[in-house]
C-alpha cells in the first residue's frame, strides 16, 4: 500500500498534465479555426483575379528565378558547351556566374553583362535558325525541369481566364520564346542579338532588355495589344524590374530579393514565395499556385541534394 501512495500523486500529476494540453489543444484548434474564417472572409472580399474575359488585360512575367530556376542564358550556355560551341574556361566562368546568381538569388549587372556578352562572342557567325534548332533541344535538357510549378500555376490562370501571357526578359529572344512557346504562353520579349542574312554578328540591337528597358518593352506591345495597363499583371523577383511592375495595376513579387520585398510590402504588392514553399504575405493568388509552391520547393531541395552529390 506504501508503494501504491507513493504511485497515486505521479498519476493524478499525469491526469493533470493530460488535461492541461486538452484544453491547450483545443485552445489552438479553436484559434486556428477564426483564422480560416477571417482567411476565407479575406478571401471572399478580394476581387476576382485574374477577371475571365477581360481581353484589355494581360499578364508579363520576368524569367530568371520568376518562371524558372536560375539564368536562361547560363543554362542556354552549358548546351552550347556540350555542342562544342566553346571550351572547357568558358564553361567555367558560365558555371561561376549562375552559381553566383542561384546563390545570391538576384541579378548583378556586371555578371549579367559578362554572360551576355560570352554569349554573344559565342554564337558570332553561326545561323539564327541553327541556335533555334539548338534551343529547343536545350530546353529539354536543362530547363524544363527548373520551371517553378507555382509560377506556371500563375500564367495558366491568366491563360485561363482568356488573356494572353509574355515572358519579359534580357535573355536571348530565341531563347525566350523557345520557353513561352513549350510553356503554352503567348510570346516573349527579350534582347535581340543583330544578324544579318540570318547570321549572328556578335552585337546586340539597341540594349539588353534589363530594367527601365522592360516597362518601355511593356508599354510598347500594351499599346499595340491595345492593352489598358491598369487591367495588367506583371510578376517578378527582382528590384530590376520595379519600373515595370509600377507600370502594371496588379503587380506581384515572386521569390523576390531583399530589395524588391521591401519595397513590395511598402506598397502593399502581393509577394509569393516558391523557393522555400511559404505561404503568400497577401491572400487572393489561385490556390493552384499555392500547391505549385510546394511542388517548387520541393523541386528546388532535389535540384541541390544533386549538386551536393
Amino acid at each position: 500500500m506504501a508503494a501504491l501512495g507513493w504511485l497515486t500523486p505521479r498519476r493524478r500529476s499525469a491526469t493533470a498534465r493530460s488535461v492541461l494540453a486538452g484544453e491547450a489543444s483545443a485552445e489552438a484548434a479553436r484559434k486556428s479555426s477564426e483564422e480560416t474564417r477571417e482567411t476565407a472572409r479575406a478571401d471572399a472580399d478580394e476581387p476576382v483575379f485574374p477577371v475571365i474575359g477581360d481581353v484589355h488585360a494581360a499578364a508579363f512575367f520576368d524569367l530568371d528565378n520568376t518562371v524558372m530556376q536560375g539564368a536562361a542564358i547560363f543554362h542556354f550556355g552549358r548546351g552550347l558547351y556540350k555542342r562544342k560551341f566553346f571550351e572547357t574556361r568558358d564553361l567555367a566562368r558560365f558555371a561561376w556566374q549562375q552559381a553566383w546568381f542561384r546563390l545570391a538569388g538576384v541579378e548583378d549587372p556586371e555578371h549579367m553583362q559578362d554572360a551576355r556578352d560570352s554569349a554573344l562572342s559565342i554564337v558570332k557567325g553561326h545561323r539564327v535558325a541553327e541556335l533555334q534548332t539548338i534551343g529547343e533541344e536545350i530546353y529539354d535538357e536543362y530547363m524544363a525541369d527548373r520551371i517553378w510549378p507555382g509560377t506556371r500555376a500563375l500564367a495558366q490562370a491568366h491563360l485561363d481566364a482568356g488573356q494572353k501571357v509574355w515572358l519579359v526578359t534580357a535573355a536571348p529572344v530565341e531563347i525566350a520564346t523557345v520557353i513561352a512557346r513549350r510553356l503554352g504562353l503567348t510570346g516573349a520579349l527579350g534582347t535581340v542579338a543583330e544578324s544579318v542574312d540570318g547570321v549572328y554578328t556578335g552585337r546586340l540591337v539597341g540594349e539588353p532588355l534589363h530594367g527601365p528597358a522592360k516597362a518601355e518593352a511593356v508599354r510598347a506591345l500594351a499599346s499595340a495589344e491595345g492593352l489598358d495597363l491598369a487591367r495588367c499583371a506583371a510578376y517578378s523577383d527582382s528590384h530590376n524590374d520595379i519600373p515595370m511592375l509600377s507600370l502594371v495595376g496588379h503587380p506581384y513579387a515572386i521569390n523576390p530579393d531583399a530589395k524588391l520585398r521591401r519595397h513590395a510590402r511598402e506598397k502593399d504588392w502581393r509577394l509569393r514565395d516558391y523557393r522555400t514553399g511559404r505561404k503568400a504575405a497577401k491572400v487572393g493568388i489561385p490556390a493552384a499556385a499555392g500547391v505549385g509552391a510546394v511542388a517548387g520547393g520541393t523541386a528546388a531541395a532535389i535540384a541541390l541534394s544533386r549538386r551536393r552529390r
